[in-house]
């Protein structure tokens, strides 16, 4: 894992982690919006590098080295953290672990529940597959299997699949299924997802009132997963604005 820096020193801090399959770069138009208001640093997740093969280790894996990160390099403090997808499950670790201080956290569509274990390994090649199909097939065929997807999500995953291939993919599924979030502190934790995923998203949410009622959930309509983020970086840039 490596972390890419930019914006105002001295600014309030702002850590960006993306989810699985894509890189750092999907917050581009994001870190483009909030540069001159906010010290940003926008992870590059092991296994989903760019220009650098590496191997995804774990979700707890991953959420340490950002805790070591935040300790050695913030004071153990950040502002805000947004997490999308996969990097909403590793921030949520974070949190959960309670090392550092973050005064805002967003989850964004984040899975913080295990799947049956018999769904487990034919739902994580399922996934390979489709991120396979991302690299290798174009037109007709990218249209049949990825009409869910966005063109920048597909596009990420051509430019990161290179450098940690199946494996990563395989590897980081199977710690997205196989985790259950048991707690989690934080003075100001909200919860984001779309309505076009909301059978997914409503037992993530019903399981984070469990255990934190003072959860905050917000419901875009007709949106799905990542879609505010990619296509609306603007209304993103503008909620973590009005939170700092």
């Amino acid at each position: 894992m490596d972390f890419k820096v930019f914006g105002k020193e001295g600014a309030p801090t702002l850590l960006l982690i993306p989810g699985l399959g894509v890189s750092y770069e999907i917050f581009l138009p994001l870190i483009d919006l909030l540069k001159n208001k906010f010290r940003i640093i926008a992870v590059q997740m092991d296994g989903f590098t760019l220009e650098k093969h590496t191997k995804f280790t774990s979700i707890d894996d991953q959420a340490a080295q950002v805790i070591t990160y935040v300790q050695e390099q913030l004071g153990g403090n950040l502002d805000c953290a947004y997490g999308l997808s996969l990097g909403g499950k590793i921030l949520s670790r974070v949190l959960e672990r309670d090392e550092v201080t973050i005064d805002y956290a967003i989850l964004d569509a984040a899975p913080l529940l295990p799947l049956p274990r018999w769904l487990v390994g034919p739902l994580r090649y399922y996934q390979c597959f489709n991120v396979w199909t991302c690299v290798h097939w174009t037109g007709f065929w990218r249209w049949v299997f990825h009409s869910h997807y966005f063109d920048v999500l597909l596009d990420e995953c051509r430019k990161v699949y290179p450098f940690g291939g199946g494996r990563a993919v395989l590897d980081g599924y199977k710690s997205v299924y196989t985790n259950k979030l048991e707690s989690i502190h934080g003075a100001d934790i909200h919860f984001w997802h779309g309505s076009k995923e909301a059978f997914v998203a409503k037992p993530q949410v019903e399981h984070l009132k469990r255990i934190n009622p003072g959860i905050q959930v917000e419901v875009f309509p007709r949106m799905n997963h990542g879609q505010l983020l990619v296509d609306h970086p603007d209304e993103v840039a503008k909620r973590i604005s009005g939170m700092i």
